[in-house]
């Protein structure tokens, strides 16, 4: 009988495999007791690791430590920025995650190139349509593409048109792939997402510019300077510190990851003159790859590949089954047609050149099958 093929993972965009290290730090808090709010001595040892995790991501970001809000995620810091501009006028991209198109549905859509770039010229345009925006909202890695956005540009012509205009940006994606400076690209919010940088899921971060309020979105206790009620995930967030700092000290590694990611793209342009990369002429962070195969609608490159071993998607795993097209390629210029054919395959910390090269193989015995 034939040894089942070790799985092999490539969608670290959904949620990256967590770092060792993380893992036992977790391990260790988890087997500690303390409500990090408690005066006692059991309080004050939980209340160390909210803390220290507080410094390691406001270094990861180049902020002090007490413009950094835990939460549960990159989803209720979108939610907790955009609950205060139900009623007035936002401009986001159009390749927003859903929890910001979601949270906004009376929002204008800034367009985007054809190479997944938002649109300064249409930027500008609309700013000087209309009456000054309350808000932006533009992420700084687009989650499909991997397609790095002008946020810093977006900011200075956005306040250099309206000063009062207030700027949002989702690095979640961004964050230990690319270096972050948070007061360098000139925004006022960001959200970050521990799962994404290799560490716990249900954990994330809200960083604020000092001097900017916004209204609560969890309403209850004083925890995280009254901004977000609820006991914290001291374990969580212990782990989403590490994960920070490690994000850090190992952004010199995503240049062997690049090279994975770019031997994958030459190989299978070689395979089959009938795939697609977007964004390939776009500055993009280097672990991410969207390839379309024409006349092979994603589902079934999906079946095929996860029957061969290799978890990849066909986008944001926050609405990939529902099997639409990707509103990110067809903000780019694809078809229906086109935007069904598309994957989307992300290497992280762990991926090794032996996995990508068994993946060439399986994608090109795909393409072939399909073809035929």
């Amino acid at each position: 009988m034939d040894m089942m093929k070790t799985p092999v993972y490539l969608d670290y965009n959904a949620t990256a495999r967590i770092r060792p290290q993380v893992i036992e730090l977790v391990r260790k808090v988890m087997g500690e007791v303390g409500n990090a709010s408690s005066v006692h001595g059991f309080g004050r040892a939980a209340r160390k690791y909210v803390e220290d995790a507080r410094t390691q991501v406001a270094d990861l970001i180049n902020v002090r430590a007490p413009q950094v809000i835990f939460n549960s995620g990159a989803t209720e810091g979108i939610n907790t920025v955009l609950c205060g501009f139900k009623d007035k006028r936002i401009l986001i991209s159009a390749i927003e995650h859903p929890a910001v198109l979601e949270s906004a549905p009376h929002s204008e859509k800034i367009p985007v190139t054809e190479d997944g770039v938002v649109d300064l010229a249409a930027f500008e345009k609309l700013l000087k349509d209309g009456a000054p925006p309350a808000l932006i909202c533009v992420m700084l890695v687009n989650s499909e593409t991997g397609v790095i956005q002008p946020v810093k540009e977006i900011a200075e012509i956005a306040k250099t048109h309206s000063p009062e205009t207030l700027v949002m940006t989702d690095a979640v994606q961004a964050a230990g792939r690319i270096p972050l400076d948070f007061n360098d690209l000139g925004a006022d919010f960001m959200v970050l997402s521990a799962h994404k940088m290799a560490g716990p899921q249900g954990v994330g971060a809200l960083i604020f510019r000092e001097g900017v309020s916004f209204e609560k979105f969890m309403c209850g206790g004083g925890q995280e300077s009254r901004q977000r009620a609820g006991t914290h995930n001291t374990a969580g967030i212990a782990g989403m510190g590490l994960a920070a700092q490690l994000a850090g000290e190992n952004l010199p590694a995503y240049e062997d990851i690049t090279k994975l990611r770019d031997t994958l793209e030459n190989e299978i342009r070689k395979a089959t003159n009938r795939a697609v990369i977007y964004g390939a002429n776009a500055p993009r962070v280097g672990n991410t790859s969207n390839i379309g195969l024409s006349g092979a609608d994603a589902q079934t490159q999906l079946m095929s590949l996860d029957l061969e071993g290799f978890a990849v998607s066909s986008g944001s795993a926050c609405s990939s089954g529902a099997w639409k097209a990707s509103h990110v390629l067809t903000a780019m210029g694809a078809d229906e047609a086109e935007a069904k054919s598309a994957l989307r395959i992300s290497l992280g910390w762990a991926t090794t050149s032996a996995e990508i090269d068994a993946f060439i193989k399986a994608y090109k015995k795909m393409a072939d099958r399909l073809s035929s």
